[in-house]
């Protein structure tokens, strides 16, 4: 008791200082970290060139700041992380320094103030602190480098063509699964951008279809909760719950090409079954070249990647594959956006209405008319509950 009202009395003071006060959370790997932010989290990382992505996480957390033990601009190319930070009002210091992580312990209340990162009286690091004015004139410096970025690129690209070659033009060594695409929509859900709005704009879609639901690492725990479950879930199982792996959906461990597949380990200690995939590149690859090789008729895409900004903000060579993959999979690819666009019920919202209306007054008059049993109010209650779902 006396430790915690030491600590309370502590981050009382603290908050009466100028500068953003909190519990600091450290981790290298920031897509680890949201998972254990709380709002108001003092949030440290080690992430050069900041994606958009891992940016968005962090502020759906309500973190009080960010603090950044490498540059979260490098100048390679324009990435979206920074400005997604600033532009939503959370504090932003660059190049503290990998140290901080020795200096520091989980949940310790540190102040960040202007450039420097306190804990106490002590400053534990220092850096360069970002605003929309400096993060501008970084971009613009940014895209003058987007040329060599893009060489880069293509070089990636052709090494991934010959390496990968037999897998994107014969499709050897896709496993077979037990779910069946052959014909059907599938729906692959990456959390990615904007994967919550893509996948409400998709619910009527979803509902009309019944495409085979597909959910990417962490895009199976995103379809859970938009209030689906996912048919199968592809990747290499970092990001993924146990809830989900243990929900019944098919299981494909994304494995390196030599075979190696470090997720597998964790599926078979959850004693869940699961098929292999090895294969180069990305898992959001593998989940198009599998639905494409079993025969889907449609591939709608969420949370993916779309323009040559988005590739590269990823940060690393394997984004290359994904470029690739999506000249693979050709027609059949849809962006979630552009299905959201085009899409239309085929019943219209006055038909639907009306049928809702006459359907109660049928069930009402059917009600005050018969004599009311238990089986009436049981059937009663199954036709409602039927509906229900129906528009759900």
């Amino acid at each position: 008791m006396r430790h915690v009202r030491l600590a309370t009395l502590r981050r009382g003071r603290a908050a009466a200082l100028p500068g953003v006060t909190g519990p600091v959370r450290l981790d290298r790997r920031t897509k680890n970290l949201t998972k254990r932010l709380r709002p108001g989290d003092v949030a440290v990382i080690d992430h050069v060139d900041l994606d958009r992505v891992s940016a968005e996480g962090l502020v759906r957390a309500g973190v009080a700041a960010v603090v950044n033990a490498a540059p979260s601009i490098s100048g390679r190319y324009p990435n979206l992380g920074p400005e997604i930070l600033v532009a939503a009002g959370v504090p932003l210091v660059d190049n503290v320094g990998a140290g901080v992580f020795g200096r520091l312990r989980e949940g310790e209340v540190v102040r960040l103030h202007g450039g420097s990162l306190l804990l106490g009286d002590d400053v534990v690091g220092t850096g360069d602190e970002q605003t929309a004015e400096t993060i501008g004139a970084a971009m613009l410096e940014a895209r003058a480098e987007m040329s060599v970025q893009l060489e880069a690129f293509v070089a990636n690209t052709m090494e991934y063509v010959r390496r990968e070659r037999d897998l994107l033009f014969d499709g050897i060594g896709v496993p077979e699964l037990r779910t069946k695409l052959d014909g059907r929509h599938c729906l692959i859900v990456v959390r990615g951008y904007d994967y919550q709005e893509d996948l409400a704009s998709l619910r009527p879609y979803i509902r009309e279809y019944r495409p085979v639901l597909i959910g990417v690492d962490g895009g199976a725990d995103a379809l859970r909760e938009a209030g689906y479950e996912p048919d199968i879930v592809v990747g290499d199982m970092d990001s993924v719950s146990d809830a989900v792996l243990r929900g019944g959906a098919e299981i494909v461990v994304h494995a390196y090409p030599d075979g190696r597949a470090p997720g597998l380990k964790r599926v078979e200690d959850l004693d869940v079954p699961a098929v292999v995939f090895p294969a180069a590149g990305t898992s959001e690859d593998v989940a198009m070249l599998l639905a494409d090789e079993l025969g889907a008729q449609l591939i709608v895409a969420v949370g993916s990647h779309a323009t040559l900004v988005e590739f590269m903000d990823k940060g690393r060579s394997g984004m290359a594959s994904t470029f690739l993959t999506r000249l693979r999979v050709g027609g059949k690819l849809v962006d979630a956006k552009g299905v959201s666009r085009l899409y239309r019920s085929r019943i219209r919202t006055s038909s639907l209405v009306l049928l809702i209306v006459a359907a109660m007054l049928t069930m009402t008059a059917a009600l005050l008319l018969a004599p009311v049993t238990p089986t009436y109010g049981r059937l009663f209650e199954d036709r409602w509950h039927s509906l229900w779902d129906w528009l759900l």
